[in-house]
This record gives structure tokens, sequence and C-alpha cells, in this order.
């Protein structure tokens, strides 16, 4: 069962969007969408949410999770 979960990240620009679309396919097993205005990534995926989060501030970008959506 896949869960959609909203995140902050600190995306100011297209690059800090690429950088999140390329560390989540690398992860895999999931969809998102990604918010830049509003600096929100949309994931659903079964993974747990620590794993999400951990993978998102690979980009070095300030992540936190807001809840399920």
């Amino acid at each position: 069962i896949t869960t959609k979960h909203e995140f902050f990240v600190d995306m100011t620009c297209e690059g800090c969007s690429g950088a999140v679309t390329r560390v989540l396919n690398k992860l895999g097993g999931v969809q998102f969408e990604i918010d830049l205005p509003n600096k929100k990534v949309f994931i659903e995926s079964d993974k747990d949410t620590d794993v999400l989060l951990e993978t998102l501030k690979k980009t070095g970008k300030e992540a936190n999770y807001i809840g399920p959506k």
C-alpha cells in the first residue's frame, strides 16, 4: 500500500528541483510531484518516511516531513 506524504524542501530554483528528481528516481519505487514555488515535494511510496527524508536530504537542502497528504 502506498501512502502520499508531504515534505518541505528548501528549493530555490529548477536546479534544486532537478536534484530532488534525481535522488528520488535513484531511490526508485516512488511517484512524486514537486511544487517548486511552495517548496513542497509530494511523494507516493510504500517506503518509510525516514528513508524518504534521508533521500531528500542527500540534495544538500534543508528538508522536513510535513505529514501524510
